[in-house]
């Protein structure tokens, strides 16, 4: 069993929000990765992909989802489980919120035109 201290969890700023990792295949020798999503009210996170799931819960505030060309608006309680190789683009509403996330340990983000952008810092 591995303990990941608080104190230890790493946070990463983006644009798109701040990730704090929790979990991670660098950070206690997770094959998953676990990490909170804190976006502002109106940001939007960039229209990208990802090679593995991921699985959102929203646990305060609400957001706007485009995932595979469907829109859900959902809310703090509500989940998101977002296939691989699907696109998908978050945006915040309102007051903005929070989520915590999971997806495969060295997951690799890709971008619109197909290229291999690699692992984000919070998921590595």
């Amino acid at each position: 069993m591995t303990v990941i201290r608080a104190a230890a969890a790493r946070r990463s700023e983006t644009p798109g929000g701040v990730m704090t990792t929790f979990a991670s295949p660098t950070q206690g020798g997770a094959e998953r990765s676990l990490w909170r999503v804190e976006v502002p009210a109106g940001v939007a996170g960039p229209k990208h992909d990802f090679d593995s799931e991921q699985i959102w819960a929203f646990v305060t505030g609400g957001a706007t989802v485009e995932l595979g060309g469907e829109t859900f608006e959902v809310a703090g309680g509500d989940t998101v489980v977002m296939p691989p190789r699907t696109a998908r683009q978050v945006t915040a509403a309102g007051e903005g919120f929070t989520a915590v996330v999971t997806a495969a340990g060295g997951a690799k983000a890709i971008l619109p035109d197909g290229t291999v952008h690699g692992t984000p810092p919070w998921i590595a």
